[in-house]
C-alpha cells in the first residue's frame, strides 16, 4: 500500500488522518479547499469521522477505503473529507447529532453525507463493503434526480441542529431541600445498580467515573452505607476484571459484557485520567490497599507508555496489533507455563487461565474472580509470600509482553485530556503524598504552557508540531480546573492567577450572553452550520458542568461573588434535570451538591502550612477548598488571618464567615458544617 502516491492527508498532523494518507480516496482535511470545491462543482460532501484507536474505523478502511474500485466511486461523485473527532470535536458533535436525529445509533466511524453548503441529509456508522458501494451509488442517483427531497431533509436536520438544549431543558429552580434531592438522585441510580458485578445493569459496560464520584459525596452527606458499598463493589470488580490491564496497569475503554471480563482493548487517556481521581478518592475514603495499587500501577503505565519526553501525555493506545484486537494483552496457558515455571500454577489459578482459554482461539484474558483473601486461604499462602510471587510474575510477563508487536500509539497531545490527567495526578498526590504524582502534573502543565498556549489562547493538540486548531470549551474548562487543583496542592499563587485569567477569557469568548451557558466553540472560531453547547455528561463530563465548578470554586478562592452567583444560576436552572436524569448529569450532580451544601474554605497559615495541608488532604473532605501560605499573601481570604502563638493555624470558614482559629486537623474537622460545633479554646 505504501507504494501508492500519498493523498493530501500526508501533510496532516493527526495520526488518524495520516493512517489514511495512502488510501486511493482523494481525501481532504476539513477546510476551505474542500468546502469551496463542493460548492463550485455542486457535489455532495462525504464526511468520514473517526479516531486513530477506533477498531471499526480500521476495519472500514481495510475493507472499503483501501480498495481502488470503491475509491473511484467516492472520488467521482463526492468531495471526501476525513475528520479526526479528537482534533475537531466541534464537527463531530454537529454531525453525530444529525445522524442520531435520523434515528440511527451513533458511533465511529461516522459517515455523513452533506449538501454542498454543509447541511447533512444522510449518515451512519460502519458499513460493509457491499452496503457502502450501494449507498454511494444510491445517494449519487438521489442527489441528481431527487434534489429537492434531499434539500428538504437537510433543511429539517439543520433546523434540529439549531435548536438549543438550554431552551429545552432549563427551568426555574425548585425550592426543595438538598437531602431530598440527593435521595431522589440516589434512588434513580440505585434502580440500575448491578449488585453482583458492580456498575450499572447493562452491557456493554462503561465505567462512568462521575457516577461513583458523586455517590461517594452522597455517602459523605447522607451516611448511606449501601451507596458506598456499591461504589466499593464496582471499583473492586473493575480492578479484578479484564477491563483492567492486570500486567501493565491502566484501563481499557469499556467491557463488552456485564462482568468487566472482555474489554474493547483500546486505552484512552481521558478514561485513565478520571480513574486516577476515582481510585485515589476511594482510597482516601476507604483506605483499601487494592485501590492504592490501581493508582500506582496506572501511573506506572502512564510513565512507561504514554509520556512525551517533555512531560505531556499521549492520547490513546489502539485495540489492535497485527490486525487482531487484543492480541498484545492475551495469553495461552502454554506460554505462561513456560514463562513462569513453578509460579505458573498459582498465577494461572489467580487469573482464571485454562488450557482451552477463557476467551477466543485458546487465548486467555487475565481476570480475577476471587478476592485475595479467599485465594490466599484456599492455597495456604501468606500475604507476604504471595506478594513476592505476584510482583515477580508480573515483572516477567511485562518483559515478555514488551517484546510483542505493539498496538498503535496515538501520540498527539490534547489540551483537555492532558489537563484532565493533571487533575487525576493532583488527586493521587493528595491521597498518597507521593511527590512523583505532583512532579508529573507540573511537568504536563509546563508542556501545555510551552507548546499549546500563547498568552491566554490555547490550541487543541500537538504532534511534533502544534495543530492550528484553537481549543474548545472542554480544553479551557479542564485547564482552569487543573490550575485550580495545582494551587490547592501547592499554595503557589501563580496557578491561581492563571486559573482566574483563563476563566475571565472563557466568559468573554464562550459565554452566551442570553442564558449564561457556554458554547463549545469560541466566538472567534470558524463558523459551522450550528454553534452547540455541551450540556450532558458522557464518558467525559460536560464542559458546562466543569465550567460551573470552575466558576464556583474560583468564586470562592479568588473572592468573586459574581462568579459564585453565575454558577448558582446555571446549576439551579438544571436542578430538575439533575435529579430526574442523573445517569446523564452525574458531574452536574456533584457541582449542584457543592453549591447547595456550600464548600468550606479551609485556610492554613504559618511555617508548617504545607505539611498541614498535605496531612489534611489525605483525609476525605470533598466539600472543602484549600488556601494557605507560609508567609504573606494578598488573597482576600488570607488577609487578616495570621498564624497565632507562633504556630501554624487553621481557619475554617463558610462564605468568608470563620469559626475560631485552631491548631490541629481534628479541631478543624469538628468545625465543618455537617458536624456539631463544640466550644473551642481560643488559641
Amino acid at each position: 500500500m505504501k507504494n501508492r502516491v500519498p493523498n493530501r492527508l500526508i501533510h496532516a498532523a493527526s495520526p488518524y488522518l495520516l493512517q489514511h494518507a495512502y488510501n486511493p480516496v482523494d481525501w481532504f482535511e476539513w477546510g476551505p479547499e474542500a468546502l469551496e470545491k463542493a460548492k463550485a462543482e455542486d457535489k455532495p460532501i462525504l464526511v468520514s469521522i473517526g479516531y486513530s484507536s477506533c477498531h471499526w474505523c480500521h476495519v472500514m478502511e481495510r475493507e472499503s477505503f483501501e480498495k481502488e474500485e470503491v475509491a473511484s466511486v467516492m472520488n467521482q461523485y463526492y468531495v471526501c473529507i476525513k475528520v479526526d473527532r479528537e482534533e475537531r470535536p466541534d464537527i463531530d458533535q454537529i454531525y453525530m447529532d444529525a445522524v442520531q436525529a435520523l434515528g440511527i445509533n451513533g458511533g465511529w466511524p461516522l459517515n455523513v453525507f452533506l449538501t454542498p453548503d454543509q447541511k447533512p441529509f444522510f449518515g451512519g456508522t460502519y458499513f460493509t463493503p457491499s452496503a457502502w458501494t450501494q449507498i454511494l451509488v444510491n445517494i449519487d442517483k438521489a442527489f441528481r434526480l431527487n434534489r429537492q427531497q434531499i434539500e428538504d431533509t437537510s433543511e429539517e436536520l439543520s433546523l434540529h441542529l439549531l435548536r438549543s438544549d438550554v431552551e429545552r431543558f432549563t427551568q426555574k429552580p425548585q425550592d426543595t431541600a438538598l437531602d431530598q434531592e440527593l435521595e431522589e438522585i440516589y434512588l434513580k441510580l440505585k434502580d440500575r445498580f448491578d449488585t453482583v458485578w458492580g456498575g450499572l445493569d447493562k452491557a456493554p459496560k462503561f465505567i462512568m467515573p462521575s457516577i461513583w464520584l458523586f455517590l461517594m459525596r452522597y455517602h459523605y452527606i447522607s451516611k448511606n452505607e449501601a451507596a458506598l458499598a456499591q461504589v466499593v463493589l464496582t471499583l473492586k470488580r473493575i480492578a479484578m476484571g479484564g477491563i483492567y490491564d492486570q500486567v501493565g496497569g491502566g484501563f481499557a475503554r469499556y467491557s463488552v459484557d456485564a462482568y468487566w471480563f472482555a474489554p474493547h482493548f483500546e486505552k484512552m487517556l481521558y478514561d485513565n485520567a478520571q480513574l486516577l481521581s476515582l481510585y485515589a478518592e476511594a482510597y482516601t475514603l476507604t483506605k483499601d490497599e487494592g485501590f492504592k495499587d490501581v493508582v500506582y500501577e496506572t501511573f506506572e503505565w502512564l510513565q512507561r507508555e504514554m509520556t512525551h519526553a517533555q512531560g505531556g501525555f499521549f492520547s490513546a493506545i489502539d485495540a489492535d496489533s497485527e490486525g487482531v484486537e487484543g492480541k498484545f494483552y492475551i495469553w495461552t496457558k502454554e506460554e505462561l507455563d513456560q514463562l513462569l515455571g513453578e509460579d505458573a500454577p498459582l498465577i494461572n489459578e489467580y487469573y482464571r487461565v485454562t488450557d482451552t482459554g477463557n476467551w477466543e482461539h485458546g487465548y486467555n484474558i487475565l481476570m480475577r474472580d476471587k478476592s485475595d483473601a479467599v485465594f490466599l486461604k484456599s492455597n495456604g499462602i501468606t500475604p507476604d509470600r504471595w506478594k513476592e510471587i505476584l510482583v515477580r510474575s508480573k515483572k516477567t510477563m511485562l518483559q515478555r509482553r514488551s517484546m510483542r508487536a505493539r498496538p498503535g500509539l496515538d501520540d498527539k497531545i490534547i489540551a483537555a485530556w492532558n489537563a484532565m490527567t493533571i487533575c487525576g495526578l493532583t488527586d493521587a498526590y493528595k491521597a498518597f503524598g507521593d511527590r512523583r504524582f505532583l512532579h508529573a502534573a507540573q511537568g504536563a502543565m509546563r508542556f501545555l504552557e510551552n507548546e499549546l498556549m500563547e498568552g491566554l489562547l490555547v490550541y487543541r493538540s500537538f504532534r511534533q508540531k502544534r495543530s492550528p486548531v484553537h481549543a474548545f470549551l472542554d480544553d479551557y474548562a479542564y485547564v482552569i480546573q487543573a490550575y485550580t487543583r495545582l494551587y490547592q496542592v501547592t499554595f503557589d499563587e501563580y496557578y491561581l492567577k492563571r486559573a482566574t485569567a483563563f476563566l475571565t477569557y472563557v466568559i468573554d469568548h464562550f459565554q452566551d450572553a442570553e442564558d449564561g451557558f457556554f458554547f463549545y466553540t469560541s466566538s472567534a472560531a470558524e463558523d459551522l452550520i450550528a454553534r452547540k453547547k455541551e450540556l450532558f455528561d458522557n464518558v467525559i463530563p460536560s464542559s458546562n458542568a466543569i465550567m460551573v465548578q470552575n466558576l464556583y470554586h474560583l468564586g470562592i478562592l479568588d473572592d468573586r461573588a459574581e462568579w459564585k452567583g453565575h454558577a448558582e444560576r446555571l446549576a439551579g436552572a438544571l436542578g430538575h434535570l439533575i435529579t430526574s436524569e442523573p445517569n446523564y448529569m452525574s458531574h452536574w450532580a456533584m457541582a449542584y451538591a457543592e453549591i447547595r451544601k456550600e464548600m468550606a474554605e479551609v485556610v492554613m497559615v504559618g511555617a508548617e502550612a504545607s505539611a498541614v495541608r498535605d496531612a489534611f488532604q489525605q483525609r476525605y473532605h470533598p466539600f472543602a477548598l484549600m488556601l494557605g501560605t507560609t508567609d504573606k499573601s494578598d488573597l482576600a481570604l488570607l488577609r487578616d488571618k495570621p498564624p497565632l502563638g507562633g504556630k501554624t493555624t487553621i481557619y475554617v470558614c463558610y462564605n468568608k464567615r470563620c469559626r475560631l482559629p485552631v491548631y490541629t486537623i481534628q479541631d478543624a474537622e469538628a468545625q465543618f458544617s455537617d458536624k456539631p460545633i463544640p466550644a473551642l479554646r481560643h488559641p
